[in-house]
C-alpha cells in the first residue's frame, strides 16, 4: 500500500528522476526491514522463494493456530504472535540505491541470512515469463527489463542485458557477499526439489522454528507445486503473489513449471552451448552450476 502510494507521487516526477527516485525510497523501505528482521529470505527473482514462502507460512500457520489463506510479509505473523519471527524476503535489488554500497553485503550482518540461489539460466527462462505475462509496465521500467514488445524472443531476451548476464552478475556478488556474513544458510532450489523434506527441515532448524517432523512434512505436502497451482488457479490465497494473470494462460502462473533443468527445453543445440558455454565462463563455481549443468540426451 505504501508503495502504491510512491508510484502515484512519483507519476508527478519527470521521469529522469522518477525511476531513481523511488529506487532510492524502496532502498530506504528495506534498509530499515533489514535492520528489524529476525531473519531474511535472499533471492534472485523466480528462485522459489514463493515455493519457500507458503512452506514457511505453513509451517507457522499449524504452529501457532493461524489462518491458512495468509502468507508471512515480514512482520504480520509476528503481530499476531511475537513468537514467530520477522522474516523479510528480498531480492536485494533496491538496497544499493539508497546505501550507495554498491555490492556490499554489510547490511545483512548480524542477522541469520538464507540464501536460496537457483540455475542462472532456468531463472533466466523464469524471469522472461514473468516479464511476459506477469510484470506492471511500471515495474519493467523501475528494474530496467526492456519495454514491452511480442517480438523479442526468449533466446535475445536471455542474452541481452536482462537476462542471463544480469543474473550471473547477482549470483557471483552473493558468492563473494556471503562469506563477510556472521550466519547464513545457502540452499540450492534444486536441492530443495529433491530432497523437499529434509532441505526444509535445514532451513526451519535454521529459523529456529522448533518445529515438529509431522509440521515439515505438512508443509511440504500444503506447498506441492500441484497443490500451488490449484490454489493459484481457484485464487483461494488472499495473497495477490498466488493468483494467475490469467487462468487460460499457464505461463501466467506464479507457479509455471518447477522444473530443474527446465532451460534446456526451450533453445535448441546452438543457443544451448552459447548459454553454458557464458555460464561455465562467467559463473562463480561456489554454487555448483558449471558442474553440474545437465546433458540433453542427443536424438536419433
Amino acid at each position: 500500500m505504501l508503495l502504491r502510494a510512491f508510484e502515484r507521487a512519483g507519476s508527478l516526477l519527470p521521469t529522469a528522476k522518477r525511476y531513481p527516485t523511488e529506487r532510492r525510497i524502496r532502498g530506504w523501505l528495506e534498509w530499515r526491514r533489514v535492520h528489524a528482521a529476525d531473519a531474511v529470505i535472499v533471492s534472485f527473482g523466480k528462485s522459489g522463494r514463493t515455493w519457500l514462502r507458503v512452506m514457511i507460512s505453513r509451517l507457522y500457520q499449524r504452529r501457532y493456530g493461524l489462518p491458512e489463506g495468509e502468507l508471512i510479509e515480514f512482520d504480520n505473523f509476528h503481530k499476531v504472535d511475537a513468537a514467530i519471527p520477522r522474516v523479510f524476503f528480498t531480492h536485494d535489488n533496491y538496497l544499493r540505491d539508497y546505501t550507495r554500497a554498491g555490492a556490499s553485503k554489510d547490511a545483512f550482518r548480524n542477522k541469520r541470512v538464507v540464501l536460496l540461489v537457483r540455475h542462472p539460466a532456468d531463472i533466466t527462462v523464469s524471469q522472461f515469463h514473468q516479464w511476459k505475462h506477469r510484470m506492471r509496465g511500471h515495474k519493467i521500467a523501475l528494474n530496467r527489463y526492456p519495454a514491452p514488445d511480442d517480438n523479442l524472443s526468449l533466446y535475445d531476451f536471455t542474452m541481452g542485458p536482462s537476462g542471463l548476464a544480469k543474473v550471473i552478475t547477482w549470483l557471483n556478488e552473493w558468492a563473494k557477499g556471503i562469506d563477510t556474513l556472521d550466519n547464513a544458510l545457502v540452499v540450492r532450489y534444486e536441492d530443495l526439489r529433491a530432497d523437499t523434506e529434509n532441505t526444509f527441515r535445514r532451513i526451519a532448524d535454521f529459523l529456529n522454528a522448533d518445529a515438529t517432523d509431522e509440521q515439515i512434512h505438512d508443509a511440504v505436502e500444503w506447498a506441492r507445486f500441484e497443490n500451488m497451482k490449484q490454489r493459484e488457479a481457484d485464487a483461494t490465497s488472499s495473497s495477490g503473489r498466488l493468483k494467475a494473470a490469467d487462468v487460460d494462460n499457464p505461463d501466467s502462473f506464479k507457479a509455471r513449471r518447477a522444473k530443474v533443468g527446465g532451460y534446456q527445453d526451450d533453445f535448441d543445440d546452438e543457443e544451448l552451448a552459447r548459454i553454458e558455454g557464458i555460464i561455465a565462463a562467467t559463473l562463480d563455481p561456489r554454487f555448483s552450476y558449471v558442474q553440474v549443468t545437465a546433458t540433453r540426451e542427443a536424438t536419433p
